[in-house]
């Protein structure tokens, strides 16, 4: 349906990408750019907020019709939740704490992820090193589509679907573009979102947690957050890779449309962006610039030239790495030889290729046996202290306590028949009240 792509290849370039030496350039003659490098200190705060916020939305929305959750989803908890994902994009740069503290900006990153439902934020930063380094190169930038993605999507219709589909391109592209071990931070990240998405569940209901889940993926396909996702290098323009848009937008999206000055210095936080267009805008009026969102994710839709083709490509300079450095692994390990949990280690071990020797991974073997007690035990005194206890400490002993107890510790659907039949149960009730109470403690 609609017209058909007119490219059948993409864009293959010999140049090397163009943002190292206009970096270069720039700060060479202006060394000031150097004192944006850094840190920006109200990102925590400002992400913290939008966090709560949607916590609140979800305590706001349990009982709420579905058509109102629906126009939430969509105008409200789309937009923050896809400016959390672009947060989640500049704490990968550490922004938020700096290049010394790069567990802290990771931790971060896990809490900006909760309301987004999915687990993306160490994923994300794991691959998001290689776009920069290695922009366009293929096999290695995932964030190129695949040959697949290029030949299956050629008509207007098609592109329409592909757009809508987005997230799920973009988040399962990387598995098949470039496959990476799982580290150990991807496993915290899970397990820490997982148990929030449980929360949001247990205190709220399904209403609220569709709220965040639906939200994220409506935001990511067609909604005028995600026309970053082709504004950013998708060739409207052949000869140029990168592309920035400066409109209002960018408010709302941690400023990802200066996206040429973003890659010329990535370590600049957002909010500080618009600052090197300032000091040299001599390097940047002659660029080619989006002026609308909405009217990219129309043209590429609707532009015959337009398509996943339409990307910049180079042959890749390096070569893939299956393992990467186990993070939490290493704290850990670092941790208990401190100590003194055993008296030797490979703690000098980050080679890419992973742990290589019986004792490293004898080691690593230790480290996460201590981790998961360490987990068991805040289970545990959680459940000491919880109202809601599995297994009650103390004997009931009235009827009325009974009852309560009853009432909170069977499932639902037993409830109402074990209630009514109490009547029934005085014998067993008066065994109940002869038996004497353990003592603890």
């Amino acid at each position: 349906m609609g017209q058909s792509v007119s490219r059948d290849d993409f864009i293959w370039t010999l140049t090397d990408q163009p943002h190292m030496s206009r970096r270069e350039a720039i700060s060479k003659k202006y060394p000031q750019i150097k004192k944006l490098f850094g840190v920006d200190p109200s990102l925590k705060y400002v992400v913290t907020s939008m966090v709560l916020f949607q916590v609140f939305m979800c305590w706001l929305l349990q009982d709420a019709d579905w058509t109102l959750i629906l126009l939430q989803t969509y105008f409200c908890g789309g937009i923050i939740n896809h400016a959390l994902t672009l947060a989640i994009h500049d704490i990968s740069h550490n922004t938020a704490f700096g290049n010394e503290h790069p567990l802290k900006n990771r931790f971060f990153g896990i809490l900006a992820n909760l309301p987004i439902s999915v687990p993306v934020s160490v994923s994300f930063k794991k691959y998001h090193v290689e776009h920069h380094r290695y922009l366009g190169e293929d096999g290695l930038d995932t964030d190129v589509p695949t040959e697949l993605e290029a030949k299956l999507f050629t008509s207007t219709f098609r592109k329409f679907l592909w757009l809508a589909f987005q997230p799920f391109f973009y988040a399962f592209r990387p598995l098949i573009i470039y496959k990476k071990a799982p580290t150990d931070m991807e496993i915290l990240n899970a397990i820490v979102q997982f148990s929030f998405d449980f929360a949001i569940y247990y205190f709220f209901g399904i209403k609220s947690l569709l709220y965040l889940f639906i939200g994220t993926l409506l935001s990511m396909g067609l909604h005028p957050s995600a026309g970053h996702f082709i504004a950013e290098h998708y060739a409207f323009k052949e000869d140029q890779e990168t592309f920035s848009y400066y409109g209002l937008w960018n408010y709302c999206t941690f400023n990802v449309g200066y996206h040429v000055e973003h890659h010329d210095f990535p370590y600049i936080p957002g909010r500080d962006l618009p600052k090197v267009r300032q000091i040299a805008p001599e390097f940047y009026e002659n660029l080619y610039q989006h002026q609308s969102m909405t009217k990219i994710l129309t043209d590429f839709v609707f532009d015959p030239s337009m398509g996943p083709y339409a990307r910049l490509k180079r042959k890749p300079r390096a070569s893939q790495q299956f393992y990467g450095n186990y993070q939490l692994w290493q704290y850990a390990d670092a941790f208990l030889h401190y100590i003194g949990f055993y008296r030797s280690a490979d703690l000098n071990n980050n080679s890419k290729k992973g742990p290589t020797t019986t004792t490293t991974t004898t080691h690593k073997m230790k480290s996460m046996c201590s981790i998961v007690a360490a987990l068991v035990l805040i289970i545990a005194v959680c459940d000491a202290f919880s109202p809601d206890r599995l297994i009650p400490l103390v004997d009931f002993p009235s009827r009325s306590e009974y009852d309560y107890a009853r009432s909170r510790f069977l499932p639902v659907k037993e409830r109402r028949g074990a209630l009514d039949g109490f009547e029934d149960m005085s014998g067993f009730l008066r065994q109940i009240d002869g038996i004497q109470k353990p003592r603890f403690g």
